[in-house]
C-alpha cells in the first residue's frame, strides 16, 4: 500500500464474517468470479481518478459522480450496479461534527468500490469487524453495516445538541438568565444550535431519502435481510431527522423567551429613564429659569433663598411622586 497510496485497504469476503486483506496489485485485477471483493479508495489521490478512469469497468457518468467533489447523499441504480452517496459526523479530532463526511459507493453483486475525501470512523469499524471475523458476508451487507455504522455515530452528536437546548431552556425558563448568564451569551449558543442544526439536516434529510431508494431497488443480490437492515437504519434516520426538527422547533421557543426577556429589559430601562426624566423636568425648568443671569431674580439678595429654594424643590418631588402613586404610574 505504501507503493500504491491511492489505495487504503481491500478485503476480500469470505461470507464467514472474515476478510482476506489482498494488495493493489490483486485487488485491482480481481475477477468477479473469485467471490465478493470491498475496495477502498482515496478519492484525494491523482491515482484514483487515473485507476477508475483506465482499469475500473465503469463509464465516464459513474465515475464523475463518485469522484464528485460536493455531493449529496443520493442513490442511483444502473443495469450494472447501484451508485450511493452517504454521509457521516466528522469525529476527527479537532472537527466539527456538524461537518458531514461523505463517503461514495460503487455497489456490485461481487464488489464494492469506495471513495473518500476525508476520514471516517465507521470504515474503521468495518475494517475492525473484519478482522475479528464479525464483518459483513457480502457487498450488500456491507453497505447495510457501513450505513448502519454511520447512523449510529449521528446519535450521541444529536443527544448532545438536544441535551444543549434543554439546558438553555431550563436557563430561560427557570428565570435564572440574568443572574447567571449575560443575555449576549445564550444568544450566540442558540444562534449556533441553529446554524448546527441546519447543517446537519440538509444532509441527513436526503440521506433518508436515499436509504428508501435503496430499499426498493430490485437486485437478486439485495436479499431480504439486507433489506431488513437497511430499513431498520433507514428508520434511525427517520427519528433523527424527527430529532433535528424537534431541535429547530425548540430553539425558535428559547429564541421567542430570550427576545422576550430581552424585551422586557429593554421595557424596564426605558420606564426607569421615563420616570427619572419625568421628576428631573419640572426641576430643570424651575432652575433653568432661575439661573439665567437678568436682573429681577426673586431673592437674590436674601441669604437664606437657596435653602428655601432646595426645600420647595423637594417638596415637589414628594408631591410628584404621590402624584405618580395615585395614577398607578409605578
Amino acid at each position: 500500500m505504501e507503493d500504491h497510496p491511492e489505495l487504503i485497504c481491500a478485503y476480500r469476503l469470505d461470507g464467514t464474517g472474515y476478510g482476506e486483506q489482498l494488495d493493489w496489485p490483486t485487488a485491482r485485477n480481481w475477477p468477479a468470479e473469485r467471490g465478493p471483493i470491498w475496495i477502498h479508495l482515496d478519492g484525494t489521490n491523482r491515482n484514483t481518478e487515473a485507476w477508475f478512469r483506465q482499469y475500473s469497468g465503469l463509464n465516464t457518468f459513474h465515475i464523475d459522480g463518485i469522484l464528485a467533489s460536493e455531493t449529496r447523499p443520493r442513490c442511483t441504480g444502473y443495469e450494472d450496479g447501484i451508485l450511493l452517496n452517504l454521509r457521516g459526523v466528522n469525529l476527527n479530532p479537532g472537527a466539527d461534527p456538524e461537518d458531514l463526511v461523505s463517503i461514495r459507493i460503487w455497489i456490485e453483486e461481487n464488489r464494492i468500490i469506495t471513495t473518500r475525501f476525508r476520514k471516517l470512523m465507521a470504515i474503521e469499524d468495518i475494517r475492525a469487524q473484519l478482522e475479528a471475523g464479525k464483518g459483513p458476508l457480502s457487498t450488500a451487507h456491507l453497505v447495510a453495516r457501513l450505513a448502519a455504522r454511520l447512523t449510529e455515530r449521528m446519535g450521541p452528536v444529536i443527544e448532545d445538541i438536544s441535551d444543549q437546548v434543554s439546558q438553555l431552556e431550563e436557563t430561560l425558563l427557570g428565570d435564572v438568565a440574568e443572574n447567571q448568564q449575560p443575555m449576549r451569551s445564550l444568544r450566540h449558543k442558540l444562534v449556533d444550535f441553529r446554524r448546527i442544526t441546519i447543517s446537519l439536516r440538509r444532509y441527513i434529510s436526503p440521506q433518508r431519502d436515499a436509504l428508501n431508494r435503496l430499499t426498493q431497488i430490485e437486485e437478486p443480490w439485495l436479499n431480504e435481510m439486507v433489506r431488513g437492515r437497511l430499513r431498520e437504519t433507514l428508520d434511525q434516520v427517520i427519528r433523527i431527522t424527527e430529532d433535528l426538527d424537534e431541535i429547530r422547533e425548540r430553539s425558535l421557543v428559547v429564541q421567542d423567551e430570550l427576545m422576550t426577556r430581552i424585551s422586557q429589559r429593554m421595557e424596564k430601562t426605558m420606564y426607569i429613564l421615563t420616570m427619572v426624566a419625568t421628576i428631573m423636568l419640572p426641576l430643570g425648568l424651575l432652575t433653568g429659569l432661575l439661573g439665567i443671569n437678568v436682573g429681577g431674580i426673586p431673592g437674590a439678595e436674601v441669604k437664606w433663598a437657596f435653602w428655601a429654594v432646595c426645600g420647595g424643590l423637594g417638596s415637589l418631588i414628594v408631591i410628584e411622586l404621590w402624584l405618580f402613586k395615585t395614577f398607578k404610574w409605578f
